[in-house]
């Protein structure tokens, strides 16, 4: 909320800050235009939006799998009128993106509820803006994916909730009983069950869940630790919207980030009348938070990104002045490097480590056991190039979204992609893969499916297939490409 004066190239140039090669390494290219969101494409391809907020750019890595000798292409621009920043977003399962809403538009403070769908194969913007009668403000909303495949949003300014169906690209109106607040600054987490968390801002230090089989809201309880900023920033009312209404900020928080055992790592501001930022972390199974650590040093995450590392630990930013910590489970482990600024974003890659800005990634030690892999049971023996093929096993949505934000720029990466190494070259490349049985997380033992599509200049021969979700990659099993 309220980042555009920082949104600068300096702002996400990492600063000189000793670092190890093994821990952070430099894009070979940075982004052409900086980095203000990325989001990971089913094809292995990143997509940014870069710093001009209607140019868009992506990352496609080299023939061994590496990003950080990845190349830029810079691909279809926004459509025109549509200069958001600050967006919902998401992959839905079909492997589209969509941006919805934006806190400003055309560089204007706006709430704005226009909206796009963007195709990777056809590299087309197609505008999906919601009647202004259902839906007149989306801005810098919460949203996710739900398990089911629908793309679901926030009214910013009301308790309203709003789903776009991927087949149709039209948007209705949920259920939505029993909200304590209204949806502004509030991020949500999918669970393993299929309703999302929230930590309540302006009702804070109250959270709860959302049922969507039920439409409706239901109490998770206390934080314990207050984890809301204090309530109006910029120490005035906002006007928003053509009659210029009024908007209070009720204050901001930080990411959560579901992980591998089941708890959310939920990371805060500093409280109004404090000195210290707090966490706490949620309990799935017992649906009971307990206090986490204290932020060092006068430190907060209001309004910052975090990612989960396959080692299981939480990769998380600062927002007083871009310092990076890991959460372990127990403690917040400051790391040995910073960005200049705030407001970086994360993104976990296929290959396990995460992109910075684009333009460097984090390697971070330790690994994943093997039960959190995705685990393949059904797969072809041999494809043919240019083809499109069903897989199926467990765990292909991985045990978490990975990826947050206080509110806005939802970059989840909750979906399988499918990498094939040739046995020959050593050469890599992903497949494109869409229409998922899934969209849910930590999905267990049960059997689900992607379709993945063979590029036609692969190379041909014996390879080995793998699962990756979130960083994660699945046994191999044997494949020959014809």
């Amino acid at each position: 909320m309220f980042r555009r004066a920082l949104l600068t190239a300096a702002l996400f140039a990492l600063a000189s800050v000793p670092a190890t090669a093994e821990t952070v390494v430099n894009l070979k290219s940075p982004a052409p235009d900086g980095a203000i969101t990325q989001l990971l494409l089913t094809d292995g391809r990143v997509l940014v939006q870069g710093f001009a907020e209607n140019d868009i750019w992506t990352l496609t890595p080299d023939n061994k799998g590496s990003y950080v000798n990845g190349t830029w292409k810079q691909v279809s621009k926004l459509p025109q009128g549509y200069v958001p920043l600050y967006v919902a977003s998401g992959v839905l399962a079909d492997g589209r993106v969509v941006f919805a809403g934006g806190e400003y538009l055309n560089g204007n403070f706006a709430f704005t509820n226009k909206s796009a769908i963007y195709d990777p194969v056809g590299d087309k913007w197609t505008d999906i803006t919601p009647d202004k009668h259902l839906l007149p403000f989306i801005g810098d909303s919460a949203a996710t994916v739900a398990a089911d495949g629908r793309f679901i949003v926030g009214e910013k300014v009301k308790k309203s909730m709003f789903a776009l169906d991927p087949k149709t690209l039209t948007w209705s109106q949920l259920a939505a009983d029993h909200k304590n607040d209204f949806n502004a600054e509030e991020g949500w987490t999918l669970l393993p069950d299929g309703s999302f968390l929230t930590f309540d801002v302006k009702d804070h230090p109250q959270s709860e869940r959302y049922l969507p089989n039920k439409g409706k809201w239901v109490s998770a309880g206390s934080t314990v630790a207050d984890l809301r900023g204090p309530q109006n920033c910029c120490g005035r009312c906002i006007p928003y919207g053509p009659k210029g209404k009024c908007y209070d900020p009720p204050g901001e928080v930080g990411p959560a980030i579901l992980r591998p055992d089941g708890t959310v790592f939920a990371a805060g501001a500093i409280p109004d009348g404090e000195t210290t930022a707090h966490t706490s972390i949620y309990d799935t199974t017992t649906n009971t938070w307990t206090a986490g650590p204290d932020f060092p040093n006068g430190d907060q995450a209001a309004d910052t990104f975090a990612s989960l590392l396959p080692n299981g630990n939480v990769l998380i930013e600062g927002s007083n002045g871009g310092q990076f910590y890991e959460f372990d489970g127990t403690n917040l482990i400051r790391q040995n490097f910073s960005a200049n600024g705030i407001y970086v974003p994360l993104l976990v890659l296929p290959t396990g480590e995460v992109l910075i800005a684009g333009d460097r990634v984090f390697q971070s030690t330790g690994t994943y056991k093997s039960a959190w892999a995705p685990a393949v049971t059904s797969s072809p023996a041999s494809v043919t190039r240019g083809s499109t093929y069903t897989i199926s096993g467990t765990q292909f949505n991985g045990l978490s979204q990975a990826n947050a934000f206080g509110d806005e720029d939802n970059q989840p990466t909750n979906y399988p992609l499918v990498r094939i190494t040739n046995n020959s070259t050593g050469h890599v490349f992903y497949t494109r893969t869409h229409d998922h049985s899934t969209m849910g997380v930590a999905t267990g033992s049960k059997t689900v499916s992607t379709s993945f599509d063979v590029p036609s200049g692969m190379e041909t021969g014996a390879s080995k297939l793998e699962v990756v979700a979130n960083g994660i990659p699945s046994p191999p099993v044997a494949i020959t490409v014809n």
